[in-house]
Order: structure tokens, then C-alpha cells, then sequence
């Protein structure tokens, strides 16, 4: 398992072809408490930086975009119904949505833990 991420803030955990996507600790820090989460439907195929879902928090409306290419395999339902997961566990069970990963190659833009720190500071 690989854990990659975007200068937009999400994460990836990847796992064979299958990419588990949702925001950073970092980025749920910047929302302030989360109210509303709205998911891509499955099924639906995302290009890379795509916008797939939407985090509404009490300071602002934020989209979150696809970090790759692919078809959304499951979203995450616990989410709509308990928002603020996102600020309890970001990188655990807030995860967004599962997709199938469309072009390998395109994981090798991202950034890995030491560089996304460095990215944050």
C-alpha cells in the first residue's frame, strides 16, 4: 500500500489498480468544522484534476478534485450523513471515494509524504 499526495491536499492510498481518495489532515484544518460532504456518483469516470466532490465547511465551499484518471468503484456513505468525520479522521474513515486507476503513469506527478510536508511548511 502507497500513501500519495496532491498540492491540492487529497490523499490516495493506493492499492493494486485501485486508488482510495480523500483530503489531507491539513486540508480539513484550513476548512474549520465540516457541514457538508457531496460525492461523485459510482460508475462516474473522473480525468485527472476533474472536480469530484464538494467539502462545505462553517468558513467555506471547496471542491475536491480527481488526482488521477479513473472510474469511481465507491464512495463513501457514511460521509453525507456524518460530515464531520472529515475533521475526526481526514486520513482514515473520511476517505471520499474508490476509483479504478485509468493510467498508472499518471501517479508519478504526485508527491510522497516527506515531499507533501515539505509542501505544507
Amino acid at each position: 500500500m502507497t500513501r500519495l499526495f496532491t498540492s491540492d491536499h487529497e490523499w490516495l492510498r493506493i492499492e493494486g489498480d485501485v486508488a482510495t481518495i480523500g483530503i489531507t489532515d491539513y486540508a480539513q484544518t484550513q476548512l474549520g468544522d465540516v457541514v457538508f460532504v457531496e460525492l461523485p456518483k459510482v460508475g462516474r469516470s473522473l480525468k485527472k484534476a476533474e472536480a469530484a466532490a464538494v467539502v462545505e465547511s462553517v468558513k467555506a465551499a471547496s471542491d475536491v478534485y480527481a488526482p488521477i484518471s479513473g472510474d469511481v468503484l465507491e464512495i463513501n456513505g457514511a460521509l453525507p450523513e456524518q460530515p464531520a468525520l472529515v475533521n475526526s479522521d481526514a486520513a482514515g474513515k473520511a476517505w471520499f471515494f474508490k476509483m479504478k486507476i485509468a493510467d498508472k503513469s499518471e501517479l508519478d506527478g504526485l508527491m510522497d509524504e516527506a515531499a507533501y510536508k515539505a509542501h505544507t511548511a
